[in-house]
């Protein structure tokens, strides 16, 4: 099929034409004209015009065509939509959208400012974008279209990035929400993991795991759980409604043994010795109607 855009391509476009050949259209020819002949040809000729003015693959100046590419063929690559926000960094500018946006648009932005737009530029960013598409191919654990973990939580993660110093001592936003999610399902669902975790935001479990110990205080993610999980048990033994054995079970551990190792490591006394210290404090907290009450 006959392909026809805009002569002396930028990057952007030249992905484009790189998506057309290597996973749309293997046999694909194309043809860059003046822009004033690109719809022409395309019409007389019955090729398919992209990234310019009237063609059914452009939504102007802001938008990424790459992006419109993906939506219309509905490429089923997981590679695809890693790539995809580096290269809509060449259209908007923004180095927010993964880690490895400002990266890819220094290298991009040099190589342009080396290379004038024209057949050597087509060619070297043929490379450019075959070399990219290998590094989003091999990502571990990239096994299907990483809908939350490449861009709903890499938005939210690099939120942090673009914030005030002043509010970057704080912790970053997306460990805030993943913290969230924990404490959202900690009565029901004590027995969370990390594979649970990566699993619900579509995330690499290794990669959740280094990025959320980084960020939360030096904390695993094992660490955090175990933390709500005594949290939890700490509620119900001030309950004083339950035995050791039945909180060790409601706070997700698996007996209550595991359960005061754990505690005892957290606290340095046995959940025994702390029902005892919540009985004596209990004691001691006599409420003074009672007292009025005893001495009449």
């Amino acid at each position: 099929m006959k392909w026809v855009t805009c002569l002396h391509p930028k990057l952007d476009r030249i992905a484009c034409s790189w998506l057309i050949r290597r996973l749309i259209d293997e046999e694909a020819e194309i043809v860059y004209l003046p822009e004033g002949r690109v719809i022409p040809v395309s019409r007389s000729e019955n090729a398919i015009a992209f990234d310019v003015i009237g063609s059914d693959y452009y939504l102007g100046d802001h938008y990424c065509t790459f992006d419109i590419f993906l939506r219309k063929h509905r490429l089923p690559d997981p590679a695809l939509p890693v790539m995809s926000p580096l290269i809509r960094s060449l259209v908007t500018g923004r180095n927010d959208a993964s880690p490895q946006t400002a990266g890819f648009r220094a290298i991009a932005e040099g190589l342009m400012l080396n290379i004038p737009p024209g057949d050597e530029l087509t060619r070297q960013g043929i490379i450019l974008f075959d070399a990219l598409y290998s590094w989003a191919k091999q990502l571990p654990g990239l096994t299907q279209t990483p809908q939350y973990s490449e861009q709903v939580l890499m938005e939210v993660f690099h939120r942090f990035v673009t914030q005030k110093y002043s509010d970057r001592v704080r912790k970053p936003m997306w460990v805030q929400e993943i913290a969230a999610i924990v404490q959202d399902q900690i009565d029901t669902n004590l027995t969370l993991s990390l594979p649970d975790l990566s699993r619900k935001l579509n995330a690499n479990p290794q990669y959740l795991s280094n990025e959320f110990t980084r960020d939360f205080e030096d904390m695993t993610f094992g660490d955090f759980i175990r933390k709500k999980r005594i949290e939890k048990a700490l509620e119900l033994m001030e309950e004083e409604k339950y035995s050791l054995t039945e909180i060790a079970y409601m706070s997700g551990f698996s007996d209550q043994t595991h359960f005061s190792r754990i505690f005892n490591r957290h606290y340095g006394k046995t959940p025994t010795g702390h029902l005892k210290t919540i009985r004596a404090q209990k004691n001691r907290e006599v409420p003074q109607e009672t007292v009025e009450e005893d001495e009449e």
